[in-house]
């Protein structure tokens, strides 16, 4: 896979702006697998995190990320669950700065801490 299909470039810079294309090259079927339960995908985020804090990556470039992701998903995904249903009705009533710190949340929730 080429580096333009890649959220972070070889510099190990995050680019958000690739965050959609990356999302949508995920199989329709695999995409339905991670967002049917809501477990799935926190463990499906779990992963993700673990990924990115391996390559150095921190906690606000990850919530920069997570917040690209939500949009898309905001965007371009119906809810399949309640927790999905609530996220989405969350993320559309919230400005900017609540969105980044929902991200947050997000990560920590995904993390399986509750606090920081």
């Amino acid at each position: 896979m080429s580096e333009h299909n890649h959220v972070v470039d070889k510099d190990g810079d995050i680019v958000p702006e690739r965050v959609g294309a990356a999302i949508s090259r995920i199989e329709p079927s695999e995409r339905d697998r991670i967002l049917r339960n809501f477990e799935e995908f926190r463990g499906y985020l779990n992963r993700r995190i673990r990924m990115a804090e391996s390559i150095g990556m921190s906690e606000e470039q990850m919530a920069v990320i997570a917040q690209k992701v939500a949009d898309y998903l905001a965007s371009h995904e119906e809810p399949r669950n309640n927790e999905e249903l609530l996220l989405q009705e969350l993320w559309k009533a919230g400005t900017d700065e609540e969105r980044h710190a929902l991200a947050h949340m997000l990560l920590r929730l995904a993390q399986g801490n509750r606090t920081h």
